[in-house]
């Protein structure tokens, strides 16, 4: 492999693509910019992994200096989904010339290309896209005048989170990781006391026939959860829960011809999914499961207050906990933003602000604008020997945990109310579904109102919002996300509704990517579904509808 060191030194960031991915390579190209003195700051590396399930996959690195991104997808494809400016190209044997324009579209201004075979028609379309080679050999200097997309600048690494929750501990962490000095603001005394606080949570793929946006986002946020969680310690571990597996029940007969039509396609490694027939199922189970289910082997269970914990616990002196201040403010001074508490005193102040405390920010006047719910989910705690003993999480439209600690927890209702007190109609709607879950009407009998509430934050699509926050009063005749105007230094980690468990770690290193101009850990198309600038151009479309005549 080419040597880059004099390519890379004095450079803040330095990203290198590979249209075959390598171990070998990879870890000698890290253990070289290691021994190099004068290496770059940060060094990312995207690579083609075509073993992988369809998408992203963002590997974490004991050395935050280091990224590592996956990409399992046709090299055409890849480079049109991907969201980086590579510096450097080490290109393998590539079918046909597909793949230049893309190329050609992303690569940095005076992007370095290494090609180990090239045919006569890929030089002479790389020649014409503006690379320029050296010589006969497959060496090349992208040379083109075309304008290049600005990477951000080297961001002022201090920033504040409000909210203490899922969503906030992951954005502290992810920063933190990355030098960031963060203050963290939360009205409660503790983490983890809103949609955080339940006593479980489920983690679980979602599947789907067409592989829609939200099963990809799903997955890969699945799949980068749990590669996170090892690293604070493990499910079990530093975090309360247990990778048991979970087993997702058909709903009914119809249901399950859709899952074996989905798994007869073979796409699924097996320890991420595998379709069980009833009887395999029953005897997984010892429980009747007439229709079958999936089995999640790497899915489970964890108490999402412990998840917090360990994260902030990971961030060490670069946080700061600025908590029990009760609602807060936002106001812009001299290029910062400042924090008031409703005593008008200053909480925090910072260049970087990140609205991550759910239904709370429908509170502050710069993110009042987005269309945001508030959904009632009341979760109820069991008696375990009231209810059959589980070997995993059980779940179909509603879920039964194992029990831990002598309580199974059942849930959780959908209300549309914001009633935080427990309530009887709640606890019978989350007893008859785990009766039909476990095929017993006589469980949970006489079971004594206990359990928590909690209320999800909820965007109208059901997909979060990451990325910087819209103005929407500044707007005025917008048509493109790219050019929706955005309040300075303020971005949102929002709308996670019942999934934040899995969800938040990957949108933190989504958000946090961006800040550091890193290789994005999602599919561009992924990323602009999750934009919250996307409401603006829905309210602009809205607004131009004919409204119906009456006759």
């Amino acid at each position: 492999m080419s040597d880059l060191r004099g390519l890379w030194r004095g450079r803040e960031r330095y990203t290198v693509f590979f249209s075959d991915h390598n171990d070998s390579e990879i870890a000698g190209l890290q253990a070289a910019w290691r021994a190099d003195s004068e290496r770059s700051a940060r060094l990312h590396i995207v690579a083609i992994a075509p073993h992988l399930q369809p998408g992203s996959h963002r590997i974490p690195q004991t050395d935050p200096r280091l990224t590592l991104t996956l990409l399992s997808a046709p090299i055409d494809t890849a480079l049109v989904q991907l969201g980086a400016q590579p510096d450097a190209v080490f290109l393998g044997v590539v079918a046909g010339g597909d793949f230049v324009r893309p190329l050609a579209r992303i690569v940095a201004a005076g992007a370095r290309l290494f090609a180990a075979s090239l045919t006569e028609e890929q030089r002479a379309a790389l020649q014409a896209q503006g690379f320029v080679f050296e010589g006969e050999a497959g060496h090349a200097v992208f040379a083109s005048r075309k304008p290049r997309l600005p990477l951000p600048p080297t961001p002022e690494r201090r920033a504040i989170v409000l909210g203490a929750g899922l969503a906030g501990s992951s954005a502290c962490a992810s920063l933190c990781a990355r030098g960031w000095d963060v203050t963290l603001v939360e009205r409660h005394a503790l983490p983890a006391m809103e949609a955080s606080g339940n006593l479980a949570g489920i983690f679980m793929p979602l599947l789907s026939r067409d592989d829609n946006i939200p099963t990809r986002l799903t997955r890969a946020a699945y799949l980068y959860a749990l590669r996170a969680w090892e690293g604070l310690g493990g499910i079990g571990g530093a975090i309360e829960g247990a990778a048991c597996g979970v087993l997702q029940l058909a709903r009914d007969a119809e249901h399950a011809a859709v899952s074996r039509a989905i798994a007869a396609e073979g796409r699924l490694p097996p320890e991420f999914a595998r379709w069980l027939e009833a009887p395999e199922a029953e005897a997984l189970l010892g429980l009747r499961a007439p229709d079958g289910g999936w089995l999640f082997p790497q899915g489970g269970w964890a108490r999402p207050g412990s998840v917090c914990a360990a994260m902030l616990d990971a961030c060490g002196t670069r946080l700061t906990r600025r908590f029990g201040v009760g609602s807060v403010q936002l106001e812009r001074v001299e290029g910062e933003w400042l924090a008031r508490a409703e005593d008008g005193s200053a909480v925090a102040q910072a260049p970087t602000v990140v609205v991550a405390n759910g239904v709370g920010a429908r509170s502050l006047a710069q993110s009042s604008d987005l269309p945001l719910s508030s959904l009632r989910g009341q979760v109820t705690h069991l008696d375990s020997a009231s209810l059959p003993a589980l070997p995993l999480v059980l779940c179909r439209e509603a879920y039964l945990t194992p029990a831990s600690g002598g309580i199974a927890c059942a849930g959780a209702t959908y209300d549309l109310d914001g009633d935080p007190m427990l309530r009887a109609a709640s606890q019978q709607e989350n007893i008859d579904r785990l009766r039909s879950l476990v095929s017993d009407p006589q469980a949970a009998q006489g079971a004594p109102l206990a359990g928590r509430v909690g209320f999800r934050c909820v965007a109208p699509d059901r997909l979060p919002l990451v990325g910087p926050l819209p103005d929407f009063a500044a707007a005025g005749a917008t048509e493109r996300l790219r050019d929706v105007p955005r309040h300075p230094g303020l971005f949102a980690l929002l709308g996670y509704a019942s999934r934040g468990l899995i969800w938040a770690p990957l949108a933190a290193e989504l958000l946090a990517a961006g800040l550091e101009g890193e290789p994005l850990p999602l599919e561009m198309a992924l990323v602009d579904a999750l934009e919250p600038a996307r409401f603006v151009l829905r309210a602009r479309r809205s607004s131009r509808m004919p409204l119906p005549t009456m006759d």
